[in-house]
């Protein structure tokens, strides 16, 4: 699989919650943890389980950046 994308981050899925029709499934990203929510029924097609191999693709227009402070 070739992407146009550049912000792809190699993964392990940890966790599938799964809601009636939105699925949260966390991943491990390099000791990371990130978040995808993504239909049900796209897990099912994906064959999505824990110790699964994904590569999450981040396609954003925006990126908001925040210092401390103090």
């Amino acid at each position: 699989m070739k992407l146009s994308a550049r912000n792809q981050l190699k993964g392990t899925v940890t966790n599938i919650n799964r809601g009636e029709a939105i699925a949260n499934v966390v991943l491990d990203v390099q000791g990371q943890r990130l978040v995808a929510s993504v239909t049900v029924e796209a897990v099912n097609e994906l064959g999505l389980s824990d110790g699964s191999a994904v590569t999450a693709v981040v396609k954003a227009s925006d990126v908001i950046l925040a210092v401390d402070d103090g």
